[in-house]
């Protein structure tokens, strides 16, 4: 029986520790600071054991005066150290001041070692911070679609914040279990068949405890769920609070927000409330172990003469220090069931085998030579739904080409294929004869500007989001570029001018304003691919044909891919792609498109229109 609760305890605390491994694998990386984390408490445990036998040797020559005094068995020490040819009242104040040289030292190694634990807990959740950034970097734009922003700001941030507690827990594992080993050494030492029976009873102790931990490990994931689903309520408030006010829906969002803190107020209190058992269940337990082995040493071991009255005050001594620190390591299981959650979010998150990564070339994108063709290049960003299909196409170095057709028709997925953010399902994209997937991404994309429709403008200065990406830019360099963009008048009538801090996204700018902020940032990095997704849509027709003449001019040596509805950019156009639902209709010039009165003509008659 005794063996079979054993075995349950140690696979229970084995699954624990292996649903842990990305803690301690982790902190492997730290071997300087695991090291001295481990050190300084079996040091202080080393000093807490001394002090003990100095306590037990204090009460042996107090309670037998005129006896045999006190002795270690290293004759050295005890004449020298203990003095043992002294007087009894000499040898208690040696004794005496070994046990304060002992508690002090003692303390400095629990200080020590609560100064690296603190460092071990920093360097983790800093490298995992990385970690996880690094990943973020690395997946494909497709992962990004299919998960909420706020999910992944609370496992950046809030999860990987939770394994502070791990880190705290496995500080309790070193300290308090060094802790007890020494104790248990030490009681070995004063009286094996007492302490034998006390260790096993700690043990099916943390045995009944374990059952608890798994139910609090169940109960850890809706709250981490629950936490998940706040972070993305408020961060869809805060990013689309223009359309909560606009819209009126300020109730809506109250309820929704505050249904989500419920949640989360109910799914925390749910762990709590299983985890609060652990504690006052040990001290109960404990404290029953405790006086029945005050009871079992008095009425057994004193009375039968087998064991001295000094020993035996010792050895309570012992338990009375031990039990709560046995009760910190049966909280510790506890505690750490309680972030499964948070670990179990953290380490899907760091897995490559569960997300759709663009696996970089080895090669380096020495510049456009000749031309990009695409060959029966399918993609969809599920398996079901074809976005693009069967895409064949050549574009000339030099040429600007309009790609053109209604919403949803592929337009702006086809440009991003071309930009590498996913990779065809189907078919090539080829470079001067070589596979785009050869090329190293980064190299590809120096030698790239894409002004999208979905502008992003950073909380930093005007010069600073023009600058983006051409950080060695120089000052006339970053002028030249915002005259191009058309965008010199309104940066100027700026408070700080070009050292205007932008705000959350440009909330200080218009529409308008911050096309031409991303045009003036794209231009500066004078591309040989230029990709303009919309790029005029937002500006009126005045800015529209200044920035279109300056378009014109910067095209000579660049080819150019421009997703437009507007007649004036079309028109303009070396070649003209039509697509509908993911495929191309026609291909050719402006003009002879026009002449066979296709899909072209309709558009052209509905522009005029």
């Amino acid at each position: 029986m005794v063996l079979k609760s054993w075995s349950r305890s140690l696979v229970k605390s084995t699954s624990l520790w292996k649903s842990n491994s990305l803690i301690l694998q982790e902190l492997k990386h730290f071997p300087k600071i695991l090291t001295l984390a481990i050190l300084f408490p079996l040091i202080a445990a080393l000093f807490e054991g001394l002090g003990i036998g100095f306590l037990l040797g204090f009460l042996q020559n107090l309670v037998s005066s005129g006896g045999q005094p006190f002795q270690t068995g290293f004759s050295w020490f005890d004449t020298h150290i203990l003095g043992i040819q002294n007087s009894e009242l000499n040898q208690l104040y040696r004794i005496s001041a070994l046990i304060l040289i002992s508690t002090w030292i003692r303390a400095i190694f629990n200080y020590l070692s609560g100064v690296y634990i603190r460092k071990a807990e920093v360097s983790l959740t800093t490298r995992l911070y990385k970690k996880i950034f690094e990943q973020l970097q690395a997946v494909s734009l497709s992962f990004f679609s299919h998960v909420k922003g706020g999910d992944l700001i609370n496992t950046l941030t809030s999860e990987v914040n939770q394994l502070q507690i791990a880190i705290v827990q496995i500080g309790f594992v070193l300290s308090k279990g060094s802790v007890v080993i020494v104790y248990a050494i030490v009681a070995l030492w004063i009286s094996w068949p007492l302490t034998l029976t006390a260790l096993l009873l700690f043990s099916l102790t943390a045995t009944g405890l374990s059952t608890l931990n798994k139910r609090i490990r169940e109960a850890s994931f809706p709250v981490s769920k629950a936490r998940s689903h706040l972070t993305s309520a408020i961060s869809e408030f805060i990013s689309g609070i223009r359309t909560v006010q606009a819209f009126a829906t300020q109730d809506f969002e109250r309820q929704r927000f505050y249904q989500a803190c419920d949640t989360y107020a109910e799914a925390s209190v749910e762990v709590v409330k299983r985890t609060n058992v652990v504690r006052p269940l040990a001290e109960a337990l404990g404290s029953t172990i405790l006086i029945g082995m005050i009871i079992a040493g008095m009425a057994i071991f004193v009375s039968n003469g087998f064991l001295e009255v000094a020993s035996l005050l010792t050895f309570l001594f012992i338990l009375f220090r031990m039990v709560p620190a046995i009760q910190e390591l049966n909280g510790v299981a506890a505690n750490l069931s309680s972030i499964q959650g948070s670990i179990q979010n953290i380490q899907n998150l760091l897995r490559s085998d569960n997300k759709p990564f663009i696996k970089n070339g080895y090669k380096s994108f020495p510049g456009l030579q000749k031309t990009i063709e695409l060959i029966a290049v399918s993609f969809g960003y599920d398996s079901n739904t074809p976005v693009l299909r069967d895409i064949t196409l050549t574009i000339e170095k030099g040429q600007t080409v309009a790609l053109v057709g209604s919403s949803g028709a592929g337009k702006s997925t086809l440009a991003d294929v071309i930009a590498r953010f996913y990779d065809p399902t189907e078919g090539q994209i080829i470079l001067d004869g070589t596979d785009l997937k050869v090329f190293d991404i980064n190299s590809v994309r120096r030698r790239m500007a894409i002004v999208s429709q979905e502008t992003f403008i950073f909380n930093a200065s005007v010069r600073d989001n023009v600058a983006y990406g051409s950080e060695n830019a120089t000052e006339e360099e970053i002028m030249q570029a915002v005259k191009l963009a058309n965008a010199e008048e309104f940066i100027l009538a700026m408070p700080e001018g070009f050292n205007t801090i932008l705000g959350d996204r440009g909330v200080r700018l218009s529409g308008g304003q911050r096309q031409r902020i991303a045009i003036a940032r794209a231009l500066l990095r004078d591309p040989e691919i230029l990709i303009l997704d919309e790029a005029t849509s937002a500006l009126d027709s005045v800015s529209e044909k200044l920035i279109q003449e300056s378009l014109e001019k910067l095209s000579v040596g660049r080819t150019v891919i421009a997703i437009a509805h507007r007649l004036s950019t079309i028109s303009k156009a070396h070649k003209v792609v039509v697509m509908e639902k993911g495929q191309v209709l026609e291909q050719g010039t402006y003009n002879n498109l026009l002449e066979k009165r296709g899909k072209l003509w309709d558009f052209h008659q509905i522009q005029k229109a």
